[in-house]
């Protein structure tokens, strides 16, 4: 049985979009694919137990003004408001494809603790960690990547190793 609560929040109501969600989707539709998403995802992954899902009491979504399709992160979906004024397609389904996707990225578990490149979210949250820590780190590094990598530029850039850097940020987030 799905506890978990849906919240939907039109933050682009004034735009083309917003206004084109509200008509031809709406919240009450889209709470009902959130709620599917979450029950096919369990299926995928086999976890008809409870216990062998992630704990996740609640999901957001939020459609946005902002540049992409969509993302997830911290139990929210952002959808983007110019994406959905823009698409020429069968909205409701390519809507529906869109939530589908991002609810995989809140239901599925993460391993937060492998490595720091073991890419995707994982990366991308380290690396705004240490972006963090020196504003313009990702910038300066991406730069220094222009001819290949060296696990030295974490040193050069921020004084710490790679690995002291992914263990104070393991440390600092609890995973």
């Amino acid at each position: 049985m799905d506890l978990t609560a849906y919240t939907v929040t039109n933050n682009a109501c004034a735009t083309a979009g917003g206004a084109r969600f509200t008509g031809d989707i709406g919240v009450d539709h889209s709470k009902q694919i959130l709620a599917s998403a979450t029950a096919f995802i369990w299926s995928i992954f086999q976890q008809t137990d409870p216990a062998d899902r992630k704990n996740v009491h609640s999901v957001d979504l939020f459609i946005d003004v902002m540049d992409g399709v969509a993302y997830a992160d911290n139990n929210e979906i952002h959808v983007s408001s110019n994406y959905i004024g823009n698409y020429t397609g069968d909205l409701e389904r390519e809507f529906s494809g869109v939530l589908y996707r991002e609810m995989t990225h809140i239901w599925q578990w993460d391993g937060q603790g492998d490595r720091w490149d073991r890419g995707y979210d994982v990366t991308a949250r380290f690396l705004d960690y240490c972006n963090d820590l020196r504003n313009g780190f990702v910038a300066e590094l991406d730069n220094k990547m222009r001819t290949g990598y060296s696990a030295q530029y974490f040193v050069d850039l921020l004084g710490k190793t790679v690995d002291e850097l992914w263990t104070n940020y393991k440390a600092k987030y609890g995973t």
